[in-house]
Parts: C-alpha cells; sequence; structure tokens
C-alpha cells in the first residue's frame, strides 16, 4: 500500500487568539498578469452572525512559487448597516479583465433569514446595490445564494458578453439545493449545456443542466458519488478543455506503475518525457474539444473532514465522477478551485494544473484558509485505482436514448426516498438549519 500523497500547502489566513475568524473562500486567477486573488469573510468569531468585513490577499505566480502580499481589507465591498458575506470574485474570460466583485450583505442577525443585499463592488467604481428580500420560500433563497456564492461565474444568473447587463434564471426545480457553482461545459458535438453543482441537505449533492445559459434549468438529480455531510457543505467546480494531446498518456499511466509527480514544480521540468509518448491526434474539423470538470469538498458522510478532489470527463453523467484524491486530512470544509496552466518548456505544451484556496485546520475546519496548487497528472496519479478513469459519454447515451421516460421514474423515485429519509431523522426545518449554520 502506498502512503497518501498531500500538495505542499501556505496558510493565508489563520484564526486570531482574540477569536477573529477567516471564512468562506473566494479563488481567482488572473492568466494574463499571473496574478492570484485570495478573497474571504473577516469575522469576529466563526458564527455567521459575526461575520464583518472582506479581506484578500494578492499573490504573483513565478515559475516556481508564489509570492503573496499582506492582507487587505476590501473597503469598496462596505456597505453601512450590514455584514459583508460570501465573496465572488468573477473573471471574463473573453476580455481577460476581472469584473467587479459580487458579495452578499446582510443586516445585523435577527433570525436565520435575515433580510439580504446582492452588491457588486469594485475599488475604482462606486458600490451598486440590488435589494433582494431573503424570503423563507427554497426557490427565493436558492436565487440568493446561487447568485451571490459561487465564484468565476454568477450562478443562477447569466451575464452578456459586454459584462454589463445581469438576469436572473429560474431556480433550479428539486431536489432540494442551495449554495451551487456553475460551469459552461462543451461537447465534443458540438452542444454546449450549463453543468450546475449544488449543495443539498439530502445527503449527496444536487447537479442539473441548462440548454439555455442559465435562464432554466432542468430537474436537478442527485449524484450518488458526490456524498454530503449532515446540512451539506459548499462545494467547489472548475471547468477546462480536454488535453487532446495528453488522452493517450494519461491513459496508458493508469495501467504503469504507480510513480509519484511529489510537486507540481517538477512536473514543469519532466514535461517532455510524459509528452513523448502521445500520439499526433488529429481531430476533425467539426470538432469541439470537450470540456472535464474537476470537484472538492470534504468526503466525510458525517462530518466536515477529508478534503477530497474528483473528476468527471462527462459531468452530464452523474456517475462519471471518478476520486476522491484526499488533498487534506482533517477538518476541513468550504473550498475554492481556479484552472491555470503550468509554464511551459520549450516545444512542449504548457501543464493543466490547479489551485485550491480551502478552510482547514488541526482541531476545527476554520482554523485557517490554506493555498494549494496540484496538476491534472497529480490527481490522475492519486485517483484510487479501482475504478477506470474514462469518459461514460457513449454509454451514458445509449442508456438516455429511448428510456428517457423509466430514467426520469427512477431518479424521481430516488429522489423521493432520499428526501423522505432525511426528513424522517430531522425534525427541524432543513432549512432554518442551513441558513443558521453554514
Amino acid at each position: 500500500m502506498r502512503s497518501p500523497y498531500f500538495p505542499a500547502r501556505t496558510v493565508l489566513f489563520h484564526k486570531e487568539p482574540n477569536g477573529v475568524t477567516y471564512r468562506v473562500p473566494g479563488l481567482l486567477y488572473l492568466s494574463r498578469s499571473r496574478t492570484f486573488l485570495a478573497f474571504c469573510e473577516e469575522r469576529l468569531s466563526p458564527s455567521d452572525s459575526q461575520a464583518h468585513l472582506l479581506v484578500m490577499r494578492k499573490g504573483t505566480f513565478y515559475r516556481n512559487y508564489v509570492e503573496w502580499e499582506d492582507m487587505r481589507v476590501l473597503g469598496s465591498a462596505l456597505l453601512p448597516g450590514h455584514r459583508s458575506m460570501n465573496p465572488c470574485p468573477v473573471y471574463d474570460e473573453f476580455t481577460g479583465h476581472s469584473l467587479p466583485l459580487l458579495h452578499r450583505c446582510s443586516r445585523p442577525h435577527n433570525g436565520p433569514l435575515s433580510p439580504s443585499v446582492l452588491v457588486m463592488a469594485s475599488s475604482s467604481s462606486p458600490v451598486v446595490c440590488w435589494f433582494l428580500p431573503m424570503l423563507t420560500t427554497s426557490s427565493a433563497k436558492s436565487a440568493l445564494d446561487s447568485s451571490a456564492r459561487p465564484p468565476h461565474t454568477p450562478s443562477a444568473s447569466t451575464v452578456t458578453p459586454t459584462g454589463r447587463s445581469w438576469r436572473f434564471g429560474e431556480a433550479v426545480p428539486g431536489p432540494e439545493s442551495v449554495e451551487c457553482q456553475m460551469v459552461s461545459v462543451d461537447e465534443e458535438d458540438g452542444t454546449n449545456v450549463l453543468y450546475c453543482n449544488a449543495r443539498s441537505p439530502l445527503g449527496y449533492r444536487v447537479q442539473a443542466l441548462s440548454v439555455d445559459d442559465g435562464a432554466v434549468f432542468q430537474q436537478g438529480q442527485l449524484v450518488q458519488r458526490l456524498v454530503e455531510p449532515r446540512n451539506g457543505c459548499h462545494g467547489s467546480t472548475v471547468g477546462f478543455p480536454a488535453p487532446l494531446h495528453l488522452c493517450y498518456t494519461l491513459n496508458h499511466h493508469l495501467h504503469q506503475p504507480i510513480h509519484h509527480c511529489r510537486h507540481w514544480t517538477s512536473c514543469m521540468t519532466d514535461s517532455n518525457h510524459t509528452n513523448s509518448s502521445s500520439p499526433n491526434i488529429q481531430a476533425p474539423p467539426d470538432f469541439l474539444t470537450p470540456t472535464w470538470v474537476v470537484y472538492s469538498h470534504p468526503t466525510w458522510t458525517n462530518a466536515r473532514k477529508d478534503l477530497g478532489v474528483f473528476l468527471s470527463l462527462f459531468p452530464r453523467d452523474p456517475d462519471s465522477w471518478r476520486g476522491p484524491w484526499v488533498i487534506y486530512e482533517g477538518p476541513s470544509a468550504y473550498s475554492d478551485l481556479a484552472y491555470l496552466e503550468l509554464p511551459p518548456s520549450p516545444g512542449v505544451p504548457p501543464a493543466v494544473a490547479f489551485a485550491c484556496l480551502f478552510e482547514c485546520g488541526s482541531k476545527t475546519a476554520y482554523d485557517e484558509i490554506c493555498f494549494c496548487i496540484f496538476t491534472l497528472y497529480e490527481l490522475i496519479d492519486n485517483l484510487p485505482r479501482n475504478v477506470q478513469l474514462g469518459s461514460n459519454k457513449q454509454e451514458y447515451k445509449r442508456q438516455t436514448s429511448g428510456t428517457s421516460q423509466s430514467r426520469t421514474s427512477r431518479h424521481d423515485a430516488q429522489n423521493t426516498a432520499a428526501f423522505h429519509q432525511v426528513k424522517k431523522r430531522r425534525k427541524k426545518s432543513k432549512l432554518t438549519e442551513m441558513c443558521s449554520v453554514s
């Protein structure tokens, strides 16, 4: 049995002796300036009701390390009489510019469902606010949570290519879900879907698809491979173009003796031999590079513990997830992923890598917020070997063609059974519990 391998991590925010706690990380990578922006809440205590300010640290990415500046307070994100919460940095990949920071501001805590405001702020423009009352209905709460929380892309909302106008889509139909993140997924046949991965109190993550850029979502599905602890926990998803020039190498790698790339910097120097065996894959003219998705979340079902990373080559299929690779053993909770490309060696493509900003600690999951980088090679190398990594799209399409009605009935029965099972276990309102204990 091989010993577990964990990527090296850097502590960016640490709980202070006076009780000040840093929670709810948000991570953004600006590829053109090779800069990381790490955001989080500064709270007077770990409680939601003690959220106070939003803070950030800026990191400059050099060839083999990240240099971090000191923490700064986001003064433009303040709204008098409100608690600043849920930082959501947004990046426009078409223009290469970061959009203003989205976050939620709540009034002083008067219960689990206090009035909230969705705020867009930047360092160079005044605060712009949309006042959205936090209602007790699940649809209203989902609309606010999903629009305020997910970094990278506005979840229940969509943004136009100009980045200047916004519109709300409809709430994801059941099963019950709240905080979520979105990925725009391209498929080989030229289609595109908006993939939603959401937190749920039902013991498993919920996924839902939209074919109209988030205006309407199809019925959600429980993802049996992605478990949730009690009350659920926020998880992060990030999509990236499939590295077709590495597909042969990665598949071949799974059948070879285990060989660890012990740190992401070594993958840059070893990239020549990892690419030399790959055949020259020529895609047809109408071929669209598919999107693969990486997901991070605690892996225990009864506690926020052991942060794991999963990989899906065909996220439309809820059974396509492979993992986890546990990147941190111990108490851990919220996380946020970012996709990046490591500087290439001469004559070879850049290596695919990911950065993760996550809550963790030795005693509780809220002792510190750490940062790490790992490559796609490391992820593949550390996935469990008892399952076959690969795209399930052909099998998935075969199963769904001509049997959609029976499949829908099966999922409805599965979701209903899970719902009633959880409902028996909890006498209190699940929605109230999740709002009061994030």
